[in-house]
């Protein structure tokens, strides 16, 4: 069941999550959210880490991705070490 609940922003630009959606959402302290703004509406979505066998999914995306657009172990050392570099 969805809650309604009001809450107003701060000097600061903080809003406070009413207790009544922080218990239904299970939301705890240092939680992250996506925040999207679109005209007048406001979007707070938390962000959630995968799990380790979704994020091994991910890799081995990546990688047949990689290999199919002829990307090697090379290519990828030089891109990082330019992306740290700054250039």
């Amino acid at each position: 069941m969805d809650t309604l609940a009001t809450t107003r922003m701060s000097s600061k630009g903080q809003v406070v999550i009413p207790e009544t959606v922080r218990r239904q959402l299970n939301l705890k302290e240092g939680t992250q959210f996506i925040v999207v703004g679109t005209n007048d509406v406001v979007i707070l979505k938390t962000i959630v880490p995968p799990g380790v066998d979704e994020f091994e999914a991910i890799l081995e995306k990546a990688r047949e991705q990689a290999r199919q657009a002829g990307l090697t172990q090379a290519d990828i050392s030089k891109a990082i070490a330019k992306a740290r570099s700054g250039k």
